[in-house]
């Protein structure tokens, strides 16, 4: 980041900067220009082998310009923020715009709309979190390992940022935001594995000790994992699981984009999930890593996506709501931007069970800690292929009774949430594509696993 402007986290200096780039690109000839700038600093401890060996911080700024000529846009972005970068990175766009096709349906940038105040969203104690806050997490999740005689490999990361964007039909939006995560994966003998993570505004709200105490059980009891012949099984999926299936439902399915292409799950009023299953996107929920506006300068408004079950609606940026005569809800992502509008902030309704009494309800069933490697392989229909990782248990009577080697499977998540029949009452913030994910724990009648790994 350029100290020579001074943004730092300060949302109106990062607000300055973009009236300025917005101005050069008119006085370039731009029709509609719009600038998104986003400057702060992040800090990273890892640990491998149960000891820190890396401790980085840096301080960066970004500045994304939309440079519009007519029904052409060009894009280009910028590491430099002093006045000869800001030219460089003008002349870039202009001539990029200069050069490309033309959009045949090109709605123009959005116009302006207020941002809400947002306070959720920043943590003074992240924003000075120092090395040695840090440090004393990673102590609690390596102290937790010793004692369980498994080995401790992570990282505790604090961001802190302000993201402005200005743009020439009168958007003026500007805000700061902390975020931090801690994980961890656990190794120990015998292949076993365990894995625990949180994410939170505020640094010093994540239990790092808890964190370390779950991986590092999960690794140890997951140690000598046995052969369970593939097929359907009852499963309790843990949060970590769970935060897999939102996104892949929000990149196949949730996305305005999407449905207008007919690549999408996505029919208002359509039973797709359990009546246990509600789905939100909700930019202002605390328990989440809260966002005011998306890369458009556009508030972001609280959606129901699933309502018991039920289709309610997708999410757009300004480009795909022009196409239907309405307004971006406040989903848009940096430009140039191939994959259409994105729900940054999913949030899933908690249910009524504890933890326990999800794996108590299982006379023969997995449970399973978290996917890896997962893809699509039926997009419209959301069937997705992946494996188990981190812990993957049989549990009979209603009793974890053992660990058994990670499964591949091939499964609709459409119909693994038509599956669920009890929901955690317990849920946790945890890392997704592009945000935040507040997600419960979750038992399914059945869920299809087409064969099992070499190794545990």
């Amino acid at each position: 980041m350029s100290t020579e402007h001074g943004i730092g986290g300060d949302p109106e200096e990062a607000l300055r900067l973009a009236e300025q780039v917005i101005r050069a690109a008119e006085r370039a000839g731009a029709g509609e220009a719009e600038a998104l700038v986003v400057a702060g600093e992040s800090a990273l401890t890892r640990f491998a082998n149960s000891e820190i060996h890396q401790n980085v911080a840096s301080a960066e700024a970004f500045v994304n310009l939309r440079f519009v000529n007519g029904r052409r846009v060009g894009v280009a972005s910028s590491g430099r923020v002093d006045d000869e970068g800001i030219r460089a990175l003008v002349e870039r766009a202009a001539a990029i715009a200069a050069t490309v096709e033309e959009l045949e349906e090109w709605a123009g940038l959005p116009s302006a709309d207020p941002p809400p105040t947002l306070h959720a969203g920043w943590s003074e104690r992240t924003a000075h979190a120092s090395p040695e806050l840090r440090a004393e997490g990673v102590r609690g999740v390596i102290a937790a390992a010793d004692d369980a005689g498994v080995t401790a490999y992570g990282s505790f990361s604090t961001e802190a940022e302000a993201i402005a964007v200005a743009n020439t039909k009168g958007i003026r939006a500007a805000e700061r935001r902390t975020t931090s995560q801690l994980l961890t994966v656990t190794m120990g003998p015998d292949n076993g594995t365990g894995y625990a993570e949180q994410c939170a505004v505020d640094a010093t709200e994540i239990d790092a000790a808890a964190i370390g105490r779950e991986a590092a059980e999960r690794a140890k009891s997951s140690a000598n994992p046995v052969d369970v012949e593939p097929g359907d099984y009852p499963v309790v999926l843990h949060q970590y699981a769970v935060v897999d299936l939102l996104d892949m439902l929000g990149y196949l399915g949730f996305s305005a984009l999407a449905v207008q292409e007919d690549r999408s799950f996505f029919e208002r009023g359509k039973q797709v999930a359990s009546p246990l299953v509600t789905i939100v996107d909700d930019g202002r929920d605390p328990a989440g890593l809260p966002m005011g506006f998306d890369a458009e300068g556009v508030p972001k408004q609280r959606l129901s996506l699933i309502e018991q079950g039920v289709c309610c609606e997708v999410v757009y940026d300004a480009q795909t709501a022009a196409r239907v005569g309405r307004h971006s809800t406040g989903h848009g992502l940096p430009a140039p931007n191939p994959y259409g509008p994105f729900p940054t902030n999913m949030v899933m309704d908690a249910g009524d069970a504890s933890f326990e009494e999800l794996v108590g309800g299982l006379d023969r069933g997995l449970l399973v800690t978290r996917f890896h490697y997962t893809n699509p392989v039926h997009g419209k229909r959301v069937i997705i292929t992946g494996m188990t990782r981190d812990g993957t248990f049989l549990v009979e009577n209603g009793e974890v009774v053992g660990p058994v080697r990670n499964l591949r499977f091939t499964m609709s998540y459409l119909d693994a949430l038509a599956n669920v029949e009890a929901v955690s009452r317990e849920r946790r913030c945890v890392r997704g594509f592009l945000g935040g994910s507040v997600v419960p724990s979750v038992r399914l009648s059945s869920f299809s696993f087409t064969g099992a790994t070499a190794a545990g």
